[in-house]
């Protein structure tokens, strides 16, 4: 949905989501071999076209895959297996995309981080507030296109808050 001439938000639909947690000892290159990318080490995102990991804390991702089915999480799961604690959270997240021009700006008058793109720029992840509202957000490219992953029950009142300020 375009909010303002050069605003776009949209709310992600069919993805999978989950939590995914090394056990003890296990590494980040563990992880990211048996899923066939190279896991963040820290807050930032790595993809190989068919999953999306984005770094939440040490040893704890948020695996996201763009077309999943019911089982999906089954398989992760399975490419997991006595390495990490997989969490599917599909029905429990919903992730809005944030494009266009003013996409940092309008984001940046409630984050109470540095979204400028010499700190903040593509592959860059927080767990921060926006609004109120506990929020991870990552950077997708450059253009600039946000993602933020939030708690389904307030996907209403994050929308809100951001067709209210991108009006202003």
């Amino acid at each position: 949905m375009s909010v303002a001439n050069d605003l776009d938000i949209v709310e992600r639909d069919g993805l999978g989501l989950a939590t995914v947690m090394a056990r003890k000892g296990v590494t980040a290159p563990a992880i990211g071999a048996a899923l066939g990318l190279d896991a963040p080490r820290g807050p930032t995102s790595a993809s190989n076209g068919q999953l999306r990991l984005i770094g939440t804390g040490p040893g704890m991702w948020m695996a996201i895959a763009d077309t999943a089915g019911a089982d999906w999480v089954d398989g992760l799961r399975t490419r997991l297996t006595g390495i990490a604690s997989v969490s599917d959270q599909s029905g429990g997240y919903v992730i809005f995309r944030i494009s266009g021009p003013s996409a940092r700006s309008t984001l940046q008058k409630g984050v109470f981080i540095d979204l400028d793109p010499s700190v903040f720029g593509a592959g860059s992840v927080a767990t921060t507030v926006v609004a109120h509202i506990g929020v991870t957000l990552w950077q997708v490219d450059a253009a600039p296109t946000f993602e933020a992953a939030l708690f389904r029950s307030l996907s209403r009142s994050f929308r809100e808050w951001l067709e209210s300020v991108a009006t202003r």
